[in-house]
């Protein structure tokens, strides 16, 4: 009977935690996020604003924005530039003059248009203002809803 006692007591050992399996997981899944996390984003591009140059010509605005006001079927009716009125015709004269005056890494412009404007119009003046020589162009709608 004593041996029987002997061999039911259960023996004696330690609760460890076996790690390396652990420590090998954790290694793995590090040079997986090492991969592929970039070291830098390619894709974004950030510009800090500099301070005004003294040496700009009084009455040069830093950016250019050239508004457009459409009638009732989305056709573009008027255009003005720097909230001067001005004739289609006359657009790429007057805003290459104008951007002649901007260093080249200052040429931007900014296109206002109402959310009935037809694509194809919008398109145009873009090419026309590309065609002058205008980076970066952005565009703005003018009837965003205020949130």
């Amino acid at each position: 009977m004593i041996e029987r006692r002997a061999t039911l007591m259960p023996s004696r050992r330690s609760p460890d935690i076996n790690v390396t399996p652990l420590i090998d997981v954790l290694l793995v899944l590090l040079i997986i996020f090492m991969v592929i996390t970039p070291l830098k984003p390619s894709r974004l591009e950030s510009k800090i604003p500099e301070k005004p140059s003294s040496n700009r010509p009084p009455g040069v605005p830093l950016v250019s924005v050239i508004a457009l006001s459409v009638d009732h079927q989305g056709r573009v009716s008027a255009i003005r530039l720097n909230q001067h009125p001005i004739a289609a015709d006359q657009l790429e004269s007057k805003l290459r003059a104008q951007l002649d005056q901007q260093p080249p890494e200052r040429r931007t412009v900014f296109i206002q248009a109402p959310r009935q404007t037809i694509y194809g119009e919008v398109v145009r003046i873009i090419d026309q203002v590309r065609g002058v020589g205008a980076s970066p162009i952005g565009l703005q709608i003018d009837d965003l809803p205020a949130s």
